[in-house]
Formats: C-alpha cells, structure tokens, sequence
C-alpha cells in the first residue's frame, strides 16, 4: 500500500474536502499572517476568524494568559464587520485551493440573520455559527447554553443560508447532547464541537485577575479529553456530521476525534505554537493510515462504539 492508495477525503454536509484537518475560528484569522508558513492548498477547510454584520470592538485588554497544558482568550470576538470581510478576505481565499468556511457572530437572533443573508451570494462554501456569544436580550447567558434558543437560531439562520451551515457547540452546559439533538431539530447542516471552556487565571503578584474580563474562554491540550468525550457522546445522539476540536496538537489527537465519530477536526490553539501544525496533522494522519493499512479515513471513523 502507498500513498497513493489512500483516500483521505470527507464529505461534510454535501461539501467536499480533500482531507479532514481544518483551521479553528480565531486562531488562524483568514490566513493571511499565516500563508508565509502554510501552504492553506493543503488544508481540507480555512475557517475564518468570527465575522459579525457589524464591527465589534472586543474586550479590554488583557485578554490573554497562559494557563498550565493550555490558554485563557477573552478577546470578545473583535472583528472588522461583514463589509471588510467580505471585500478583503473572501478574495483573499479565493486565490486558494481549499475550501471556505465562515465564522458567524452575533449578539441578537437579527445580527446573526443579517450576516447569513449577507453571505449569501458570496463564494464561501459554509458557515459556521458561533452559538457562544452571549445573548444581548437575555441576560449575557450564551445563545448554546439554552436548547430553545441554540434551536431558534439554527431555524432562523437555515432560512437565509444559502451555505450549509455548521452549529458550533458550547461545552459550557450539563447535557452537549441536549444542545446537538436542539440544532439538529432546528435543521443544521452539521456541528462542531467543542468551543471553548469557561476558565479563570489569577495573578497572586497583583492580586487581580490574569484577562480584564475576569473570565475567558481555556482552550488547548488540557480540554482535549473533554472534548474527546464530548464528541463521542454527540456522534451517537444524532446523524449530522461532527467537525471535532478541542486541544489537538498533532495527528495522534486528530485521530482520537475521528475515532470517537468526527468526520472533520479542526486545530486551533496549536497554530500559535507552531504554525505548521495543520500540515503536520495531516501528513501524521497519512502515516497512520500507511503504517495500519487504512485505505479509506471513513473506515476510522466513530470505530468505537
């Protein structure tokens, strides 16, 4: 068996991938500071940094501490707005032989529509709905920590989309199947999971807190088992394809998602560290497959039960 007798290639929602391995919103921006680094060809998916109709301004600084296996980010989704996007980075990518996934965000159930139907003849291949922002008109709790409202937003969005749409999942809830079983009623096209973990840092020198915030989003290798789980849970509540993320810093990882029942994964927090990590992923993946004589990724895919 070589190389050449391995198909790497998923199908996501009707979307075609060359491989599985993508970028996870906010960690890549839309690629632009990382193209020196990465040939984004090879890459299954880009998936850009949250985009909202409007510009948002973000959080005070800081918003970022190191934390032990990880990160706390409370950057609060700073963005340049739809109508930058649209006219700087949608060409951008469009240069590139890969395909095109666009974070959404947004503060109210309007917001997020006016950006999906902004999308909607733009040459992007999905979108991914950040059900993490906090929910303006209800408090600040999140849109994905309340089935109701993760179900509404999914219903509202999948009637202006004109792309697959991909519903990204908090893990900041008691039941993630809960939430899946909602988006899927609600007709999303597929899920990814999981954002990341609410987390607080101290500075005992200062005796404040480490993000201006207080609190932050803790991403990286110490969520990876949750994830992990999370992921195998989701994949056996419901039929829609499951991108999977959650600390992942190299193929071994990857596989784990792919095994517990991800048909895609995304790296986030490892592009920080080393840039190359998505390329590494995928070449790792290919060795795995080479060195069991997996002809076809499908095989692996939710093989636990």
């Amino acid at each position: 068996m070589t190389e050449k007798d391995i198909n790497l290639s998923v199908n996501v929602a009707g979307v075609q991938l060359k491989n599985p391995v993508m970028t996870a919103s906010g960690t890549f921006g839309s690629g632009m500071e990382y193209c020196e680094y990465v040939d984004l060809n090879r890459l299954g998916a880009v998936v850009t940094k949250g985009v909202a109709n409007v510009p948002w301004p973000g959080n005070p600084t800081p918003r970022i501490a190191e934390t032990y296996g990880g990160m706390i980010n409370a950057v609060g989704l700073q963005n340049p707005g739809l109508d930058t996007f649209i006219k700087r980075d949608i060409p951008f990518l469009n240069k590139y032989d890969t395909k095109i996934i666009v974070n959404v965000c947004g503060k109210s159930k309007e917001d997020y529509v006016d950006a999906v139907e902004k999308l909607a003849d733009q040459p992007v291949d999905m979108l991914e709905i950040n059900i993490s922002c906090p929910n303006v008109k209800e408090g600040g709790i999140a849109f994905g920590q309340n089935p109701d409202s993760a179900m509404e937003i999914t219903q509202a969005v999948k009637k202006v989309a004109a792309q697959p749409v991909i519903m990204k999942l908090s893990p900041n809830v008691t039941d993630i199947t809960e939430m899946a079983k909602a988006v899927e009623a609600g007709g999303a096209d597929a899920v990814s999971l999981i954002n990341t973990i609410t987390g607080m840092k101290i500075d005992i020198n200062r005796r404040t807190f480490a993000v201006a915030n207080k609190t932050g989003g803790l991403s990286g290798p110490a969520i990876k088992p949750v994830a992990v789980r999370m992921v195998y849970q989701v994949a056996n509540a419901i039929k829609l394809p499951i991108i999977g993320m959650g600390g992942i810093a190299n193929a071994d990882d990857a596989l784990e998602f792919i095994i517990a029942g991800a048909t895609a994964v995304s790296v986030g927090t490892a592009n920080f560290n080393d840039p190359c990590t998505t390329i590494k992923v995928i070449d790792g993946i290919k060795e795995y497959m080479l060195k069991y004589g997996v002809k076809d990724i499908a095989e692996l895919r939710g093989c636990v039960k």
